[in-house]
């Protein structure tokens, strides 16, 4: 650089001018080159890491079926209880997120409804709660980006707009199920039209790239599930994992010849033989108990899960800037022009349906834009349509199972498959067309919000939705109609009378007396999660003190350590006091 720079003050100007021109010129095309050349090193990376990516979420859904998949057989073989309808929701929505797979749980349905043992009344609400149930794996994705403030509300709202979608579309529709058996009429009518018979099985694209890692390294006996639930006390001690795999028939012809007595005539003698193959995968022969195999098939998948999700965000990160974000969030988030922008929505509803299609599982679809959501490739007003179009995608691929069905289940099984589809067509219906209607889009930004304040929230209402609430409603539906009705509509009624003074407290707060147009004279824990997180920090630190990770204050001295920099929030190491301050200040302050 130093001969460069004398070189060119011996020159005359122009000739430096066009000199240091054309250097720069060479640096920066090859500055271009070599981007282009580490883009596309990074694309090959990119994709194997979405295959991992993909295969955990398999493996994942078969731990899951390992660890609780008796258990999901045995809450199907309770029939009594699915007669009522909230109990069959809550059932469903136990049973997916034990098993990690709505295809499952709605597999075990159709074997109860071709069989006799359950009717398609009964089934529909367990069908909305598989529905609930299945939206928990990209909420759990979501977790991954908690590391950085922004991206993680991004991902959040954007996994819980689906959720969001599920809960609304049950609170209308089950009670008008209940009343008028809406979907239950409307299925049968469609199954009596039309002239079913048995085809092809539904296609499998994504499996045939996944399968040949996910069997070398397990494989399940998923009829064992579906056997318990049906009641058959044979398989009660058989295992999940798959011992013998490929069963071939053979005729084989006997070498010695007979010799018929009245025409005289030589006959061959021809046998079948059945072969049956041992399964080639990592657990065939292991001692080890299903929900052993389960655990440690758990904690490997959710490793490679979290490694591939945070090496997905850092390389989309490292490909998606710049110019190429902006001109991908242009082509994926801009509307079409005046009068047609509302084509761009239900664009994105038919490729969310037909992406789904492919890939056969709309947990995978959800779970893969979860980290463009989060780093801001996609909006959450786009990605809500989407994740719809999933929801939709997914029910086809149910209705082309059922198809293949035999004969004598052929009807049973179209009709639970086509309750699927109708229960989500008509959310579609409820809560996308009409702009105002969009309440999941709100519902998750306002979740997002929460979760971007108070990180731990995200763990509280995974457990709350999808553990604490649905057991706790399952328990009260154990305890009779009484029960459950005494303690459940003076709830509903209080939810009811809060949002209701909620929304008047926005827009029409003169409606309202004195005392209600605000929530001052409520205690602060009733209205804000502030002392909770008070709390939950203050137990943090002193639990790192105590390992020592933090030294403790030895003065008499209190000092201030930033907590939260984006909030200005501290807190004392001595007394464990919280303190907002309007104005940054340095990492330690003495009070």
């Amino acid at each position: 650089e130093l001969q460069l720079q004398l070189q060119l003050l011996l020159l005359p100007l122009p000739q430096a001018l066009s000199t240091t021109n054309s250097t720069m010129e060479t640096q920066l095309r090859s500055e271009q080159v070599k981007t282009v050349l580490s883009a596309l090193c990074k694309i090959p990376f990119l994709f194997l890491l979405l295959y991992f990516f993909v295969c955990s979420l398999d493996v994942l859904s078969s731990a899951f079926q390992l660890a609780g998949g008796r258990v999901a057989g045995d809450i199907f073989q309770e029939n009594a209880i699915l007669s009522n309808p909230v109990a069959g929701l809550v059932v469903g929505i136990l049973v997916t997120v034990l098993v990690q797979s709505s295809s499952t749980s709605t597999s075990i349905i159709v074997s109860l409804v071709s069989s006799g043992l359950l009717d398609v009344h009964s089934a529909i609400p367990i069908i909305m709660g598989s529905n609930i149930g299945t939206s928990v794996t990209n909420t759990i994705v979501a977790l991954m980006q908690a590391g950085e403030r922004e991206e993680f509300e991004r991902a959040f709202a954007g996994a819980t707009v689906h959720d969001c979608f599920n809960w609304l579309s049950v609170l209308v529709l089950l009670p008008l199920e209940a009343v008028s058996g809406l979907l239950r009429h409307l299925s049968q009518a469609v199954v009596d039209t039309l002239q079913f018979s048995s085809g092809e099985e539904a296609p499998e694209l994504l499996k045939v790239l996944t399968e040949p890692l996910t069997k070398m390294i397990i494989q399940l006996d998923r009829s064992v599930i579906t056997a318990i639930a049906t009641g058959d006390q044979s398989v009660r001690n058989k295992s999940l994992v798959k011992q013998w795999c490929q069963t071939t028939t053979m005729e084989v012809w006997v070498t010695s010849d007979w010799l018929c007595t009245s025409c005289f005539l030589h006959v061959c003698i021809c046998n079948m033989v059945l072969l049956i193959y041992e399964c080639r995968h990592l657990f065939v022969d292991c001692i080890l108990s299903d929900l052993a195999i389960g655990l440690i098939l758990l904690a490997c998948s959710l490793l490679v899960l979290c490694s591939c999700l945070i090496l997905l965000v850092k390389l989309l990160n490292s490909l998606l800037k710049g110019q190429v974000a902006s001109a991908i969030n242009k082509v994926i988030n801009t509307d079409f022009p005046y009068p047609f922008t509302w084509l761009a929505g239900y664009l994105a509803l038919l490729v969310g349906a037909g992406m789904t299609f492919l890939v056969q599982s709309s947990s995978v679809f959800t779970s893969a834009i979860t980290p463009l959501i989060g780093i801001g490739v996609i909006s959450i007003e786009r990605a809500y349509p989407l994740t719809l179009g999933s929801n939709l995608g997914t029910t086809t691929t149910a209705t082309l199972a059922a198809l293949a069905s035999p004969g004598d289940k052929l009807a049973a099984a179209t009709q639970v498959a086509l309750c699927h589809f109708f229960f989500n067509l008509l959310g579609i219906l409820l809560w996308y067309p009409i702009p105002v209607t969009r309440l999941p889009i709100r519902m998750a930004c306002a979740l997002g919000n929460c979760t971007a304040r108070y990180r731990w929230f995200a763990v509280l209402y995974l457990l709350l939705c999808f553990l604490l609430l649905p057991s706790l409603v399952f328990a009260l539906s154990m305890a009779g109609w009484k029960v459950m009705t005494g303690i459940g509509v003076p709830v509903i009624m209080v939810i009811i009378s809060v949002v209701t003074v909620n929304m008047l407290q926005v827009r029409r707060p003169d409606f309202l007396p004195l005392r209600l147009q605000n929530w001052d004279f409520l205690p602060v824990w009733m209205t804000s999660l502030q002392p909770l997180d008070n709390l939950i920090t203050r137990v943090t630190l002193w639990c790192r003190q105590g390992r020592g990770e933090y030294p403790r204050n030895s003065t008499d001295q209190h000092s201030l350590v930033v907590l939260k920099e984006t909030c200005t929030e501290f807190i004392c190491e001595k007394c464990f006091t919280i303190v907002c301050l309007k104005k940054q200040t340095n990492k330690k302050h003495l009070l």
